[in-house]
């Protein structure tokens, strides 16, 4: 069996400098060499691994046969999103590590076919689906979030029929995919194809709505919404609690990248908008997010960017993708290291980093990765103009605080049940709002809550009992 095709480059040298798209793509021809080595197994376990159920081998069937238009619309029936997931799921652990070539070191590169089938009918692909082939029923669902979870769940709804409206409190959709993600990730024009579509198929995104201020989830359903989906995200950034961490230039990785994103800062002065360039970069994490905050650095203009993280380079939850592109644009990995305190200047600015090296005490339980230990003696200094932390993030205590009933946990994650439906009837979660950590988790968790939300609605004889707040 050959092995995979995978999509060319650019330069290191040449990436670095900017933010366009880091691979090319598949060429027609690489794409029919890829799809045609899919052995159309008749038990596809990549399915198995696919959380948002779609039929793989269908749809490669029909790129191996050079027929894009039909290979889309088989991934639009159960992924709203194939163009985002296509650049930023991890496929290499989901689907693709359950291919029967896996073991070969050959597996479909599944993602990447996913990549051409949406970017190939972009332009020709005008709607998400038939409308006119749509039984409307009448009904009214809210969404309150427009990322990846309130995206997903908002257009299955419609594609069963289902009146749907998106609250997103921001001045543009996309949440997560709009601000966290770096452009060379994930073009805005690409997200803006993707959600454009859903909205000829009949999404309303109302803008510049904070769900809990300007309308509370009582207004929602005096306005006659039978359920309501909840998928605000996380953005209160996680701070290590140590010394100095609120001395100038320490942000959160959050702050960053919206900054960067959202506000064109990367395109300063075009857009008056600016974000501080450091010189010599301390990122503090080992996720997708610290990845992508190092190598947005470097695209600023940093000589140095150095990424801490506490354990292995090995234990690092980013995709094995991200770590080798950011070594390449030349981000060093200081591994077994965790900050102690940030030193700062005489007018508070930050100048260096006390680190102290860690190493594993030998004590693990299964599935729980080995507790750590500080080193004696071995505290020493890193020198930065600029430290970014990119440690996660809690949730956003407004809508819980101002809705109640609304339960949530210790952490502020809100409370749901199997079928993702809250402690309130008829109000549903999912996303990073109950806990969720990826796109496709929040994607899948989407999904679900679509079914849970037309099954509730059944039970419920279609309209919603009043509930007490």
């Amino acid at each position: 069996m050959s092995q995979n095709i995978r999509m060319l480059e650019r330069e290191p040298k040449i990436r670095k400098h900017d933010f366009e798209q880091i691979s090319f793509g598949y060429s027609k021809e690489e794409m029919l060499i890829e799809a045609r080595r899919c052995l159309q197994c008749k038990k596809p376990m990549c399915c198995v691994g696919c959380p948002v159920e779609v039929d793989i081998p269908k749809f490669i069937k029909f790129l191996s046969d050079d027929k894009p238009q039909e290979a889309i619309k088989i991934l639009r029936e159960n992924n709203s999103l194939p163009a985002v997931c296509g650049r930023v799921c991890p496929q290499e652990t989901q689907c693709e590590k359950f291919c029967i070539l896996y073991k070969q070191n050959a597996s479909i590169c599944i993602g990447n076919l996913e990549r051409y089938a949406a970017d190939s009918t972009s332009k020709i692909h005008n709607s998400f689906f038939n409308i006119s082939s749509i039984k409307k029923n009448g009904l009214k669902i809210a969404v309150v979030g427009s990322g990846p979870a309130g995206l997903t769940c908002g257009g299955d709804l419609l594609r069963m029929g289902y009146d749907v409206t998106i609250y997103e409190s921001l001045h543009d959709s996309g949440g997560v995919l709009r601000y966290g993600i770096p452009e060379f990730r994930l073009p805005k024009k690409i997200l803006d194809i993707e959600i454009n579509i859903l909205k000829k198929s009949g999404m309303k995104i109302n803008l510049n709505t904070f769900i809990g201020r300007t309308k509370t989830i009582r207004d929602l359903f005096n306005e006659g919404y039978k359920s309501i989906f909840i998928a605000v995200g996380a953005g209160l950034p996680i701070f290590p609690n140590i010394p100095g961490e609120n001395l100038n230039h320490v942000y959160s990785a959050s702050e960053f990248l919206v900054r960067i994103n959202l506000m064109h800062a990367y395109d300063f002065p075009i857009y008056d908008t600016p974000v501080y360039k450091g010189k010599n970069v301390v990122v503090i994490g080992g996720g997708n997010t610290a990845m992508d905050s190092a190598r947005t650095s470097i695209r600023l203009g940093a000589k140095t960017v150095k990424l801490i993280y506490r354990r292995t380079e090995d234990e690092m939850p980013s995709r094995k993708e991200e770590k080798k592109h950011a070594k390449e644009e030349g981000v060093e990995f200081i591994v077994l290291t965790s900050p102690v305190r940030f030193i700062g200047d005489v007018k508070r600015f930050v100048k260096a980093v006390e680190c102290v090296k860690m190493e594993s005490n030998g004590h693990s339980n299964f599935g729980v990765k080995n507790s750590l230990k500080k080193i004696d003696g071995s505290n020493h200094i890193i020198e930065t103009d600029m430290v970014i932390l990119a440690l996660g993030l809690h949730p956003n205590p407004v809508l819980s605080s101002l809705t109640n009933n609304l339960n949530i946990d210790t952490r502020g994650y809100l409370i749901v049940d199997n079928n993702y439906m809250t402690s309130i009837p008829g109000i549903f979660a999912g996303g990073d709002i109950v806990g969720g950590s990826t796109v496709i988790e929040a994607i899948g968790m989407g999904k679900k809550a679509a079914k849970a939300i037309v099954e509730y609605i059944k039970k419920t004889n279609r309209y919603m009992q009043k509930t007490k707040f």
